[in-house]
């Protein structure tokens, strides 16, 4: 007998899927930009850096308060080693002592100053500003305890790097190197007479930095303003003159303001002995004196006076 099927028979359960295990993903939330590197920061160094050194910083010592050394004669010995030492510290201590010998103990200093001048220059060039200005500030100390010394002492290249340095850190963006340096430039014009200083600064009217001209032709123009007539005569009108004209035209006001004192300097000491038409004499002077465009130049420069 065939079999039928049962229709009440108990229906099969189909297998259920399985679940899948869920996974949590994080959500990541947008960091701000004041956020970044706060938390790497923090892991990267959980404390704080160790403090500078105590001599990491240098003092700008006034030269009224730079004090004699009890013993000059010892303490030369190691004054040039300091100089050359590679810690910029210990550096800047032998510059102050360098100040310290220039104003207290100057005939100390004599027989070593050539080799402490060309130091000083290097140490302008460096990077480090408080040893450029600290240099700086032992040049016109230098300045003042040896005036015209400095030409008859020291070879003449010595100096001549000196001074085209102060030009060149006078002329520069940093504010307290430049006007450190302008004070220097200051110091060696008091200083130093105007005939073998005029001389040196005459090379660099023509200068192919426009503020180096531009200093230059300020220190000419206070050196000719401390001469007397015969002085300026003794040095020449007309070459007086020829280093002026450069800058009459020159892009700086500070130039063109110098160039112009230079003249009216040159032109009073001329007509000083004038009495009859002094601005005819003037003008013929300058005709027949200088190029036509030079000539023309000065005697606008003093008809604007």
């Amino acid at each position: 007998m065939a079999l039928r099927p049962i229709d009440n028979a108990l229906p099969t359960t189909p297998e259920r899927p399985k679940k899948q295990a869920k996974l949590s993903i994080p959500i990541q939330t947008q960091k701000k930009p004041s956020d970044f590197g706060v938390n790497e920061e923090k892991k990267a160094s959980p404390l704080p850096p160790p403090p500078p050194p105590a001599d990491a910083s240098v003092d700008y010592i006034s030269s009224e308060k730079l004090k004699p050394f009890e013993d000059p004669e010892s303490k030369i010995q190691g004054l040039v080693e300091g100089l050359e030492s590679k810690d910029w510290v210990k550096v800047c201590e032998s510059l102050n002592d360098v100040r310290r010998f220039s104003l207290h103990h100057s005939t100390v200093l004599l027989p070593i100053l050539e080799k402490v001048m060309l130091i000083l220059v290097k140490a302008m060039n460096n990077p480090r500003s408080a040893l450029c200005k600290t240099s700086i500030m032992a040049a016109s100390d230098i300045f003042n305890a040896f005036g015209e010394k400095l030409l008859d002492f020291t070879d003449p290249g010595a100096f001549d790097r000196l001074l085209l340095q102060l030009l060149l850190k006078a002329s520069q963006d940093k504010k307290f190197v430049c006007e450190e340096a302008d004070k220097s430039l200051k110091s060696m014009v008091n200083t130093i007479a105007p005939l073998p200083l005029l001389n040196k600064l005459s090379g660099y009217v023509n200068h192919g930095n426009l503020r180096v001209r531009a200093k230059a032709a300020v220190s000419i123009s206070n050196s000719v303003s401390k001469m007397g007539v015969d002085e300026i005569k003794e040095f020449g009108l007309v070459k007086l003159l020829q280093m002026a004209t450069g800058s009459l035209n020159d892009r700086l006001p500070e130039a063109r303001e110098a160039a112009r004192s230079i003249v009216f300097s040159v032109y009073k000491a001329f007509t000083e002995n004038e009495d009859e038409n002094p601005g005819e004499a003037w003008q013929s002077f300058c005709q027949s004196s200088l190029s036509p465009i030079q000539a023309q130049s000065i005697i606008k420069a003093v008809g604007s006076q």
